[in-house]
């Protein structure tokens, strides 16, 4: 598999003042905030989101250097990734994510909500900053998708009715709207053309929806090791993706165990059977390779550079991580 920092080389001194900036953003007037923040942009992680939105900046700034703006940019893309993990992390009770103990786990529930809050307040406020209003408006928007896509699954959890359409309307809200918006907000702070600004937000959108449906198929054919949690902790939760959905068409028996929430001793492991007996995972993975080819597709108007095959290769690396 090819390692996503291995992509990131026209970025890589980008993503390094990134790294020493994002503590800074958060200021140390908080003890606690301060020693979260520290704790959660020092755990590393790969920083895909600030990579694309740094490859897009100079991939559509070939001329002259990339500006503090869409370096901001990045850090905020960045900043709120991180906050909404830290809810997340809340609202599963998960205890270690990709192996670091979450911050609800150090600090406990109200601290946690707390730091999720100021995080996404932190990026308001420096979005506000970047003095554009069309930026401001892209960013908020992935903030209320958040909201709406964990509600969503909320209320959908183990409803063996729902749609395709549904679910990968909240995998947009969960994870595509973030990378959708700050791949068009960055395009607009380079001042590029109309058409290739909305090509940028498709860009993001079809690879943020392959991301998270190769997220899925893994939660059903990763180790514990790579996934920082137990395998099928999604379906356990009813949170139904996928290769559920797909699966459902073939396994009737399937339904009947979801809708009564595993409430029997080898219910799990029996869906967990039947999945892996169906066509489920593999009409996933053809799901996922068709958002990645539309990705590339958005590519086409760009002009040749390092940065552009990098984006080019970002769509190969989320669909190699199955494999």
């Amino acid at each position: 598999m090819t390692p996503a920092t291995s992509l990131f080389t026209p970025v890589e001194a980008d993503l390094r003042i990134l790294a020493d900036n994002l503590i800074q953003l958060v200021g140390n007037d908080h003890p606690i905030l301060y020693a979260a923040a520290k704790h959660l942009f020092g755990a590393g992680g790969k920083r895909i989101r600030p990579a694309i939105v740094l490859l897009i900046s100079r991939a559509t700034m070939l001329q002259q250097d990339i500006t503090p703006r869409h370096r901001r940019l990045a850090e905020i893309t960045e900043m709120i990734h991180t906050a909404s993990l830290v809810h997340d992390d809340v609202v599963d009770e998960s205890e270690v994510r990709r192996g670091v103990s979450t911050i609800h786990s150090m600090f406990g529930n109200r601290i946690a909500v707390l730091a999720g809050d100021f995080f996404f307040a932190q990026s308001s406020w420096h979005l506000a900053n970047l003095d554009n209003l069309e930026v401001v408006k892209l960013l908020s928007q992935v903030l209320m998708d958040f909201a709406v896509g964990e509600i969503q699954q909320g209320l959908n959890r183990f409803d063996t009715n729902i749609s395709l359409e549904t679910y990968l309307k909240k995998s947009y809200f969960k994870t595509a709207s973030l990378i959708a918006n700050s791949s068009k907000a960055a395009g607009v702070i380079s001042e590029t053309s109309p058409e290739i600004i909305e090509h940028l937000y498709e860009y993001g959108n079809h690879l943020g929806l392959a991301f998270q449906i190769v997220d899925d198929i893994l939660d059903f054919t990763g180790s514990t090791d790579t996934l920082g949690k137990p395998a099928g902790s999604d379906l356990r939760s009813g949170n139904l993706t996928a290769p559920v959905l797909f699966a459902l068409e073939e396994k009737p028996y399937l339904e009947a165990l979801i809708e009564r929430e595993f409430a029997q001793d080898d219910d799990l492991n029996q869906a967990l059977t039947l999945i892996h007996d169906s066509q489920g995972i593999q009409r996933a993975r053809e799901l996922a390779a068709h958002h990645a080819k539309l990705a590339v597709d958005n590519l086409a108007d760009l002009p040749p550079s390092e940065s552009r095959q990098a984006l080019v290769s970002m769509a190969d690396y989320v669909l190699s991580r199955l494999y």
